[in-house]
């Protein structure tokens, strides 16, 4: 009975937190949060200070309950090779378990910052595929590497400037073939 004892705690410190984020994602509700203190210790994790947060969990019943965690211990979904904190006095989604409001799961990629940040990423191509255009505007395969950059863009975005420019640069195909 002891045997699976150590192999369980050793698999608990590696997976504990990715399991409790997954958990907590699936069976919990939604609600926000508020971190309240951002303070950074002495220790680091990867060559960056681990820090300590303090943060506030909106109850069911419109209340607040008070919860902490740190940058190491933090549980956020969806599961990925980041540590990613939104910024303090901030409000962002969380799910929790009723009555157990302190341990949290921080829903990044549906706050203000994770949306921001997926916005930014989606433009990346863009940028890339832009550069490439400028260098050779005569180039087809630059220039439909370009409309599709701005096409994948626009099926979520709504962006006019893209848009004008996407209207454009087919334009500039057409002629050139």
């Amino acid at each position: 009975m002891l045997l699976p004892i150590i192999p369980l705690s050793i698999a608990n410190g590696f997976a504990g937190q990715f399991l409790n984020a997954w958990f907590l994602n699936k069976y919990g509700i939604e609600s926000t949060a508020i971190i309240t203190s951002d303070v950074e210790t002495n220790s680091t994790l990867n060559d960056q200070y681990i820090h300590d947060y303090e943060a506030i969990v909106k109850k069911q019943d419109g209340k607040y309950a008070t919860t902490n965690f740190s940058t190491t211990s933090a549980s956020i979904y969806p599961i990925e090779n980041a540590i990613r904190i939104p910024q303090v006095n901030k409000t962002f989604p969380v799910k929790y378990i009723p009555g157990y409001e302190k341990n949290i799961v921080i829903l990044y990629n549906e706050s203000e910052e994770g949306k921001n940040l997926r916005q930014y990423e989606m433009q990346a191509p863009i940028n890339t595929a832009k550069i490439k255009y400028e260098a050779d505007p005569t180039n087809k395969e630059f220039i439909q590497e370009y409309i599709s950059a701005l096409e994948a863009y626009l099926q979520v975005y709504n962006d006019k400037n893209y848009s004008i420019k996407l209207e454009e640069l087919k334009n500039n195909l057409k002629q050139l073939k």
